[in-house]
C-alpha cells in the first residue's frame, strides 16, 4: 500500500502528521507512524518501552497496595501504555491527560491501531490537558477517589502515575515539562501518589540528574533498560524507563 497520511496538522507543538504505510522490508506489514516537525515520534512497530512503562509499573504498585488500581498515564500517544495498563484486572480507572487535542481527536476517529480497543473500555478517560500542571496540583483530597481532578477542580491520588511525553528530560518537547524533573516538581509529583504509589517516567536517555532527583523524593527508585533491535534499520535501540515509590 501507498504512504497513507491519516492527518496532518499544525498544532503549539509544531506540525503533527499521523501517516500509515506498508514497510518495504516487511512486505504485508503495516504501520501507524507520528511525526513532529517532520521528525520521527513514534510508530506502531516498535512498542516494547511504553508497554513495558505500564508493566512494570503496575508489578511494583502490586507489591505495596493491593485492591483496585487507579492509574494516570501522561500522553496518550498512540495509546499502546494506556492500553497495557488496562490489560490488568486489577486497574479500575485509567486517566490519561493528552496535551493534543489533535490526538485525542485520532481516537475519537478511530485512526489509531489500538482505538476499538480503547474505546470500548469503560475504565478509561482520556482528558485535554497539560499532565505537568496536573501532576504539580495543590490540595489533594484522597477522601474523594474516583473523580476527575480536572473537571472537579480537586485532586485524586493514584496508585500508578507514568509519564512518556518527552524525549528525555533534557530533550522535551514543550517548555512546560522543564519544572517536573526537578526536586520540587517530583515533592509535588509526590504528594498525587497513594502512599505505596508509584511513578514511572519514559526517556530514550539515560538521565543522571533525574535519578539523583529521584532518590531524594522517592524511595526503591529503580531504572530499566528495555532493549530491542530495531530490524528496520538493523540498529539495538534502548529506552530508559525511572520508577520510584512514595514511602509516606
Amino acid at each position: 500500500m501507498p504512504l497513507e497520511i491519516l492527518d496532518y496538522e499544525s498544532t503549539p507543538l509544531g506540525t503533527l502528521c499521523l501517516r500509515r504505510r506498508e514497510l518495504v522490508s516487511r512486505p504485508g506489514t503495516i504501520v501507524t507512524e507520528v511525526t513532529l516537525d517532520h521528525e520521527f515520534l513514534m510508530s506502531s512497530y516498535l512498542t516494547e518501552s511504553e508497554r513495558a512503562l505500564a508493566r512494570i509499573g503496575l508489578e511494583k504498585v502490586s507489591d505495596h497496595i493491593e485492591g483496585k488500581l487507579n492509574v494516570l498515564v501522561g500522553g496518550l500517544g498512540l495509546g499502546y501504555t494506556a492500553n497495557e495498563c488496562l490489560k490488568s484486572a486489577r486497574v479500575a480507572s485509567v486517566e490519561v491527560v493528552e496535551f493534543l487535542p489533535q490526538v485525542i481527536g485520532w481516537l475519537d476517529r478511530g485512526l489509531i491501531p489500538l482505538a476499538g480497543q480503547l474505546a470500548g473500555d469503560g475504565r478509561l478517560n482520556v482528558t485535554h490537558g497539560d499532565v505537568y500542571a496536573r501532576v504539580a496540583e495543590e490540595g489533594v483530597d484522597s477522601s474523594k477517589p474516583g473523580q476527575n481532578p480536572i473537571d472537579q477542580g480537586t485532586a485524586e491520588r493514584f496508585d500508578l502515575i507514568v509519564i512518556d511525553v518527552d524525549h528525555s528530560p533534557q530533550d522535551v518537547l514543550g517548555d512546560q515539562s522543564h519544572g517536573f524533573y526537578t526536586r520540587e516538581g517530583l515533592r509535588r509529583t509526590r504528594e498525587q501518589l497513594t502512599v505505596g504509589g508509584v511513578l514511572g517516567v519514559w526517556s530514550y536517555a539515560e538521565d543522571t540528574p533525574l535519578l539523583a532527583n529521584l532518590k531524594q523524593e522517592l524511595v526503591d527508585v529503580d531504572v530499566q533498560q528495555v532493549t530491542v533491535w530495531n530490524d528496520l534499520i538493523d540498529v539495538e535501540q534502548t529506552d530508559w524507563l525511572f520508577f520510584g515509590r512514595r514511602e509516606a
